[in-house]
């Protein structure tokens, strides 16, 4: 399981708001700092995922469970 610095509850939130808090709440991190997202959009499992390779940062883990989409992203 990854170490995060901050984490962003998205959960009952539908595209595009997941990435949009989660991108306001990456730029309060430093370089190398982790972000988790706890989302419920089966939707934002692609959208993560297009949202690292468009900005630079690295998802460094994308777990489902029970519903729930946690995601792990380290700034770039």
């Amino acid at each position: 399981m990854t170490q995060f610095d901050l984490e962003l509850d998205a959960r009952g939130l539908n595209c595009p708001l997941p990435i949009l808090r989660a991108k306001q709440s990456i730029q309060k991190l430093a370089a190398g700092q982790v972000l988790r997202i706890v989302a419920t959009d089966p939707g934002s499992v692609k959208d993560f995922e297009a949202f690292c390779k468009q900005t630079g940062n690295e998802l460094v883990d994308s777990v489902e469970h029970s519903g729930e989409y946690q995601f792990d992203i380290r700034k770039g």
